[in-house]
């Protein structure tokens, strides 16, 4: 990386993280929009979902067309324009995306709305290439991830307070009642996207005007033509997948897209492997695919994404049922920025580890940090209303987690296997029990993910050498796995009739990830790695 100045880039950091904040407050919100779309719209659970599949799509759309053009021209497009501009212009798509939304709304097509969302997160996915790099670069490259951990540590607090505050945009109240949940209107959601254009435009203009440092990076892409073939295939594949869904005849039922759904997941994982296989014999050509721990993680990050986003997304349509409390739509922001914020709990128990301190310190703050995150997400619920006495309890979940990650001691494939075998328990008691006990068994999956991201990233990239940025931006193209499991588990609700059975998706997704970390670890051996000192970079 260059930057024109060694000036102490300081605010251009803080600056930098209001982006980093507005990603997770429209990912968080989503949790809170999605069930209030399936009401007002009369929505199927599969429909609903397709809210994420517009969403997390984009930022494969995006990757796979930054990685395109840079691969035709011959030059990286960001090292061209510099990261600041990247992140300027990404910010004025999302403004476009936030303004398409009002017309659309109005026009009660959701097709549109499902648009609208898509260019909005077309935007994110420029942002979030620029930021990352950008980030590491606003400083001493020796403390760049300490600045992507507070980076991600503002994320976290925005997908913890964005379903209160959509919420409360919505609803008027952030504790609203069944009459004031009727009165909801589509002229709220108008004011939301308003507000959202014009943080957007006033973000972006503060960039414009800020003076920071010309950031760029020295590398260029490689071609690589059958890794293109490969991606343009999967593209290809999904573009099918989804004509078929919308020109599907109505006889063809739930069943029908939920077969299109896992023909969609098996196409995916089937191109990877295929491809991997095709290099192992010939490596011309495939770049970074030739190497089997960056196919089995691209698939890691698909699945892992797909965890995270489905356990909160199809949580409106769970705390709904006789089972789970009969909550409304203005009721389970509460639940979900649980959710969200069990993710911030996580992320800053890992960005302790990135610290020069003793040991003894580095243990005590391992410990007090998360409940640290966790009081700030009980004063952020309390403020805004709400009893959180029946919270309490999860701090116990919290000791779990923060066992795993001691026994683990900071290695990424041990941590990574015991947060997927967690997870599986977790699921399973969901799915086991109900009320309260399996609402935060269901919730506890996000301290789960919370620090699954660094470690699949490491194990994914050791070893590709050359390749490295190309493996890492492949990786970020698999959060697509967002765009399809989401509506693959609100498809099986759809199909079974039982929104609560259809959490066996997420015990599949955490199985994959323990087998990931299992898997891995060998093939590295076998390559000459010593696994105990690979160590992790940030959380996503």
């Amino acid at each position: 990386m260059t930057a024109t100045s060694n000036k102490n880039y300081a605010s251009a950091l803080y600056s930098l993280t209001m982006v980093f904040f507005f990603w997770g407050f429209l990912a968080g919100a989503n949790g809170v929009f999605i069930p209030f779309c399936k009401s007002h719209f009369d929505l199927t659970q599969f429909e609903s979902q397709l809210i994420d599949s517009a969403f997390y799509g984009a930022y494969y759309i995006g990757s796979l067309l930054l990685y395109l053009y840079s691969s035709g021209v011959g030059y990286d497009f960001l090292n061209k324009i510099g990261y600041k501009k990247g992140i300027i212009y990404g910010l004025l798509i999302s403004v476009v995306g936030a303004i398409c939304m009002i017309p659309a709304v109005n026009s009660s097509e959701y097709l549109f709305i499902l648009v609208a969302f898509f260019v909005i997160a077309l935007g994110f996915s420029l942002q979030q290439t620029a930021a990352n790099p950008f980030a590491v670069a606003l400083g001493d490259p020796a403390t760049g991830a300490h600045r992507l951990s507070l980076a991600g540590g503002v994320n976290s607090f925005g997908t913890t307070i964005g379903p209160i505050i959509i919420t409360l945009i919505l609803f008027g109240t952030v504790v609203a009642t069944p009459e004031q949940v009727a009165e909801a209107s589509i002229g709220d959601i108008n004011i939301l996207y308003v507000i959202l254009a014009g943080v957007f435009l006033l973000v972006a203009g503060f960039f414009a005007i800020k003076a920071m440092p010309r950031v760029t990076s020295d590398e260029e892409p490689e071609r690589s033509s059958k890794l293109t073939r490969a991606l343009l295939a999967i593209t290809i594949a999904m573009l099918i997948v989804i004509v078929i869904g919308f020109t599907l005849p109505e006889s063809f039922g739930h069943e029908g897209t939920l077969a299109l759904l896992i023909i969609a997941l098996l196409t995916v994982a089937a191109i990877l492997f295929l491809s991997n296989g095709a290099a192992q014999k010939n490596g011309n050509g495939w770049g970074a695919m030739k190497y089997p721990q960056l196919t089995l993680g691209m698939l890691a990050i698909f699945v892992y994404v797909g965890v995270e986003v489905t356990i909160q997304s199809n949580l409106g349509a769970l705390l709904q049922t006789p089972e789970f409390g009969s909550y409304d739509e203005s009721q389970i922001s509460h639940f979900i920025s649980l959710y969200w914020g069990s993710l911030m709990i996580g992320r800053w128990m890992g960005a302790v580890t990135v610290f020069k301190m003793s040991k003894r310190m580095q243990a005590l703050l391992s410990i007090l940090v998360p409940y640290l995150a966790f009081a700030v997400i009980l004063i952020v619920n309390r403020l805004s209303g709400r009893d959180v006495s029946d919270l309490y309890i999860y701090a116990v979940c919290i000791a779990v987690m923060i066992a795993a990650n001691f026994w683990a001691q900071a290695k990424p494939a041990k941590l990574l296997m015991a947060l997927g075998i967690l997870g599986v328990v977790a699921m399973l008691i969901g799915l086991h029990t109900d009320g309260k006990v399996g609402i935060f068994a269901f919730i506890s999956g996000g301290l789960v993910c919370s620090i699954m991201w660094p470690s699949i990233f490491a194990l994914s990239i050791t070893g590709l050498g050359k390749y490295t940025s190309q493996g890492s931006a492949l990786l970020i193209m698999m959060i697509l796995g967002g765009a399809i499991i989401p509506p693959l588990q609100g498809s099986l609700a759809d199909v079974l009739h039982d929104i609560h059975l259809s959490y066996w998706v997420p015990v599949a997704c955490f199985t994959y990830l323990a087998f990931f970390a299992w898997k891995v670890s060998g093939i590295l051996k076998k390559q000459g790695y010593d696994i105990e000192n690979i160590t992790t970079e940030s959380g996503h």
